[in-house]
């Protein structure tokens, strides 16, 4: 996977991941009709499955991609954590639980960042998290649960919370194991 570059920015994967920064922009406006932002979720979701699989598939997985990849992630969910609250939709305490996974992972990421043979290290080595991945399963079941009102969505932000904690608990198990 190798060294960061600029080229790999405007790759296919890539640019699909970019694609949730103007989705996440449209939820904004969006959040009012559960159908439309559910549309909009579902949207999102494929974009994240398609980057990772047209990436593997066609040889284009590169450090860049997996950087754009988590960073378009944690910005689509903190656009929709945010809106969740402005319409009150969800507690303080519900975004936390929401944002489990992004809370614990943020001193990881500035550890990292801050580490220029860390860096390297990920940028050979960027395996997916399966953790992480039912992570953001749980966390779209959360939001999809907020945005309807549903009876469950307590039980889904608690659960969502939990395997927040398991995914960050996992990347900071893989990170520090790697020393």
């Amino acid at each position: 996977m190798g060294q960061y570059r600029l080229r790999h920015a405007f790759l296919v994967p890539s640019l699909v991941s970019w694609l949730r920064l103007p989705l996440a922009a449209v939820f904004v406006f969006a959040a009012d009709s559960p159908q439309v932002a559910l549309v909009l979720l579902v949207v999102a979701a494929a974009t994240d499955m398609v980057d990772g699989w047209y990436a593997r598939r066609f040889r284009q997985a590169t450090a860049t991609g997996a950087v754009i990849d988590g960073a378009t992630d944690k910005a689509f969910m903190a656009t929709v954590v945010v809106t969740l609250i402005a319409q009150d939709k969800v507690s303080l305490l519900g975004a936390l639980q929401l944002a489990t996974r992004e809370l614990g992972e943020l001193p990881l990421v500035l550890w990292w960042a801050l580490h220029r043979d860390r860096r390297q290290a990920r940028a050979e080595d960027p395996k997916a998290n399966a953790i992480g991945k039912l992570c953001t399963i749980f966390q779209f079941a959360a939001v999809t649960g907020a945005l309807t009102g549903a009876s469950w969505k307590h039980l889904a932000l608690g659960a969502s919370a939990l395997m927040g904690c398991l995914a960050a608990w996992r990347y900071w198990q893989r990170e520090l194991g790697n020393r």
